[in-house]
């Protein structure tokens, strides 16, 4: 196996914090339709800031269209990066993911349900301005409550006689989506006349980050910086826990409180991606296995690293996918699977050792 110098966590922290704002203002000038000035891209980001008007043009295509986008998006990446470091962690599982709490298939129903309670999803679908704004507040209120509410269930359903069992949460939470795979696709089936509805639904199932809001970026902002709260009181509760329960609870762990505290957070930070923007795999998986070769396995430095590498690495594939394809890029969801599969079992046959073992 070839050995890699590893990065020190902090110059690696201070790279990726210089690397993505640069990210994310290429992705605020380049649009499916073309590219904006650089000029252009900076009056729209300081007049949203208040500083001076912005350039003609420059308002709807930067502010309007391309800014809560591109906010979006990292904020996307950043959630899930985190939320899929936690559960790694909890679980003391590489293979492990924030699908297996059921937050995508649950998010998934409440997305379904008001897509289908609203008539469609977005301005292309709906028939006035009002029914697209409510939409734009609906779709993701239901796809959080949603979201919670299965990770709610999953969690209550393994935990018989009041003790947490990691097993059962895990293929209880892959029972979920599997039902919740099943459902949505009878549900598709059955919505094939209704040609919008069942795009709608489509689109939310392979990932979307267009005509994204300023509600769609608070959203997932908000569930980042929630969930980063509890960072100080798990990251070194979670290094000790990889040496196992017994040991953990020896050194001082409580167990119980470190569980729940990582869990909310997970789930919180997962629920607030996938309400959203769908489903959009591989990001929770992946990220932490990239900061793991690159910098440090200890917690302390894996968990902030996983925010800053999730929303870095999402804009650079959001970016490259608009910059290549252009009006054809792809849904974000189809990018991170063609992307994400490749590159994760490159990193393993790098890696070449067991799986679960960091």
């Amino acid at each position: 196996m070839i050995k890699v110098e590893r990065l020190p966590a902090r110059p690696l922290a201070l790279l990726l914090l210089l690397a993505l704002p640069c990210l994310m203002l290429m992705l605020l000038r380049t649009g499916p339709t073309g590219s904006s000035s650089m000029g252009h891209a900076w009056s729209g980001v300081l007049a949203v800031l208040g500083w001076g008007e912005p350039l003609p043009g420059s308002q709807q295509v930067i502010v309007e269209l391309r800014l809560w986008r591109t906010l979006t998006t990292a904020g996307v990446g950043a959630a899930l990066g985190l939320s899929g470091a936690l559960v790694q962690g909890l679980f003391r599982n590489g293979l492990a993911a924030p699908s297996v709490l059921g937050v995508t298939g649950g998010a998934s129903v409440g997305a379904v349900v008001a897509i289908l309670l609203l008539g469609g999803y977005g301005p292309s679908a709906l028939s006035s301005v009002q029914d697209a704004g409510a939409a734009t507040v609906i779709v993701p209120l239901f796809g959080f409550v949603g979201a919670l509410g299965a990770v709610l269930t999953v969690t209550l359903l393994a935990t018989p006689g009041g003790r947490l069992s990691v097993p059962t949460l895990l293929l209880t939470g892959i029972a979920v989506n599997t039902l919740v795979a099943g459902v949505l696709s009878l549900i598709s089936s059955l919505l094939l006349d209704d040609w919008e509805v069942a795009r709608s639904i489509m689109a939310w199932t392979f990932g979307t980050l267009d005509d994204r809001t300023t509600w769609h970026a608070l959203t997932v902002w908000g569930g980042v910086l929630t969930s980063c709260l509890v960072l100080p009181f798990v990251a070194r509760e979670l290094d000790l826990l990889q040496t196992g329960e017994d040991d953990a609870a020896s050194l001082g762990v409580s167990i119980g409180r470190v569980r729940l505290l990582c869990l909310a957070a997970a789930a919180l930070a997962a629920a607030s991606a996938v309400a959203v923007a769908g489903q959009i795999a591989f990001v929770g998986l992946l990220v932490p296995h990239l900061v793991r070769q690159v910098s440090s396995a200890r917690h302390t430095a894996l968990l902030p690293l996983s925010v800053l590498t999730g929303a870095v690495f999402l804009v650079s594939v959001e970016l490259l996918n608009v910059k290549i394809l252009g009006q054809d890029s792809l849904p974000p969801g189809v990018v991170m699977s063609l992307v994400g599969g490749p590159v994760f079992v490159g990193l393993l046959l790098w890696n070449r050792r067991e799986i679960d073992v960091w």
